[in-house]
């Protein structure tokens, strides 16, 4: 997995995703990633359930949440938010063109 320099960002076919704060704990991390498969797994159980695939989104935002992977950013230098954009149309397309490049 592809990590931007300044570890805001996963890469995942070509296109950025917020990654976890960084500042959360190994115990706050896993947690909410345990809170996150389970939310995930009730998403997919719920299937024909209207009422409770919207039951189980809410828990899967949440943990995203928990995580720093959606809602405020969780850097604090005023830098906007480039999650889920294409790489090559934000300030990381130099960097992940030579990272490519590599491979």
């Amino acid at each position: 997995m592809l990590t931007t320099p300044d570890g805001r960002y996963i890469v995942v076919d070509g296109r950025l995703w917020r990654a976890a704060d960084p500042r959360l704990s190994a115990a706050e991390k896993e947690q909410a990633v345990a809170e996150l498969m389970a939310a995930r797994r009730a998403v997919r159980a719920a299937a024909g359930d209207a009422d409770a695939v919207r039951e189980a989104r809410a828990r899967v935002d949440a943990a995203k949440r928990k995580l720093g992977e959606r809602g405020p950013v969780w850097w604090s230098d005023g830098a906007p938010d480039y999650n889920r954009r294409m790489v090559a149309r934000t300030p990381y397309a130099q960097w992940f063109e030579a990272q490519t490049a590599e491979e």
